[in-house]
């Protein structure tokens, strides 16, 4: 595989790209133009040999790309805002303590439902089932079932589905890129859909690394079950990045195998994009990388 190190996602109507330092947002406005906006940011990796830390790292990259993710996503729509003078000092004052609340709001939504839910269902089985482990099992069944519950469903909402197509765009242009081909319409529409860095794929491992890391907890006591599941949620995200980037890293039998269900899931949350799709990419990619300087010294 290619020493490629771009991630991204999809946005309203758009793609944003990250690489290194820099990110980019391409989004698709309502006249059909691209518009291409490149930021800076100082990724964690950068602040000391702490944030570099195994398991660590993941941690902060996960916030990390969460903040990033929904500014840019908050960025993309108001392209589709129908309100009047959005560059006023008042609104741009507004749109920082709406991302903090967004991204506080998400955080929490998550761990409720995806965490605490499945574990105080199965508190329910408390005094029918003697074995921690088997309580942990059906607690990861339970959670895993309302993962891919939750991606299906809103993978059916209309709006969504030119989000996922975006995805896909913004997989394929990535796995063009990986390939060692240029950069075109015609390249990136033949490429996969699918990746192992997905973002998806990482939701996933967390949902089978919280089985295995719940399955070994004993407590009866629910609100010490509760509380040990938000505090292990660092732990987990950790763990999955770990494992994320070492199946990003290597095409040996091992991670193959262990990536097919999170390239299952991306099934869902991928749809084939059209060429304009693509070209939006192709935007998005050029703003934080010189693929073509990149193919020219890979050749030499």
């Amino acid at each position: 595989m290619a020493d490629v190190r771009i991630g991204g996602q999809a946005v309203i109507e758009g793609i944003m790209m990250k690489n290194k330092e820099k990110y980019a947002i391409a989004v698709r406005k309502p006249n059909k133009d691209i518009e291409v906006k490149i930021e800076t940011y100082k990724p964690a990796a950068d602040k000391g040999l702490f944030f570099r830390l195994p398991i660590v790292r993941g941690v902060f990259n996960f916030v990390e790309s969460l903040v990033i993710g929904v500014k840019t996503l908050t960025y993309s729509a108001s392209f589709y805002d129908d309100e009047e003078d959005k560059k006023s000092s008042s609104k741009e004052s507004s749109d920082s303590i709406m991302l903090f609340f967004t991204v506080a709001f998400s955080i929490v939504l998550a761990v409720g439902l995806f965490m605490l839910l499945p574990a105080f269902l199965v508190s329910l089985l408390d005094k029918y089932i003697s074995s921690h482990i088997v309580l942990g099992l059906i607690e990861g069944v339970i959670r895993l079932a309302i993962f891919l519950l939750y991606v299906f469903l809103i993978s059916r909402m209309e709006d969504i589905k030119r989000t996922f197509m975006y995805h896909g765009a913004e997989h394929k242009s990535i796995n063009c890129l990986e390939a060692g081909n240029e950069l075109t319409v015609e390249n990136v529409m033949k490429a996969s859909r699918f990746h192992k860095r997905c973002g998806t794929s990482f939701l996933f491992i967390v949902m089978i690394v919280s089985i295995l890391v719940f399955m070994c907890i004993d407590s009866r006591t629910l609100w010490i079950r509760l509380l040990l599941r938000v505090l292990l949620v660092p732990v987990i995200a950790g763990i999955s990045y770990e494992f994320i980037r070492y199946a990003g890293n290597h095409n040996n039998v091992c991670a193959n195998v262990l990536s097919k269900p999170g390239l299952w899931v991306q099934r869902l949350t991928t749809i084939e994009p059209t060429s304009d799709m693509a070209e939006v990419a192709i935007k998005a990619v050029e703003g934080v990388f010189d693929w073509k300087e990149y193919l020219d010294n890979k050749e030499k």
